[in-house]
């Protein structure tokens, strides 16, 4: 049988500060946005910068680590796998989500001060 792998790697920056909701079951989960970047020249000659935003879920315990330490404007990188869902609305809208389940992040330490 062929290895199928689903896996997804992020650098970026969090949008806002995350948001964790217990669930009746006892379950912790934390939702945030995590923007990507990357920039490139258009037909002018002029710097684009184009910024795609993700749906991060975390959840229990690496759910509360990250509440603890991830801030709006932190620069997060995050391991993952992507995922899609669905859910009707109140008014019987179906709506589409894709998100990465993260399953481990780090902060990544950005450079304030120039090198002497």
């Amino acid at each position: 049988m062929e290895k199928m792998i689903n896996k997804v790697e992020l650098s970026g920056f969090a949008g806002l500060n995350p948001e964790v909701k217990t669930l009746p079951n006892g379950n912790k989960v934390l939702k945030m946005s995590l923007a990507t970047s990357s920039s490139y020249k258009d037909r002018d000659g002029n710097w684009v910068r184009d910024t795609t935003w993700h749906n991060i879920v975390m959840w229990n315990k690496l759910a509360e680590a990250a509440n603890n330490t991830i801030k709006k404007g932190s620069r997060v990188s995050l391991i993952g796998k992507l995922t899609n869902r669905q859910y009707t609305d109140k008014d019987g809208n179906k709506h589409y989500i894709t998100e990465v389940i993260a399953n481990s992040y780090e902060i990544v330490a950005t450079e304030t001060a120039k090198a002497v």
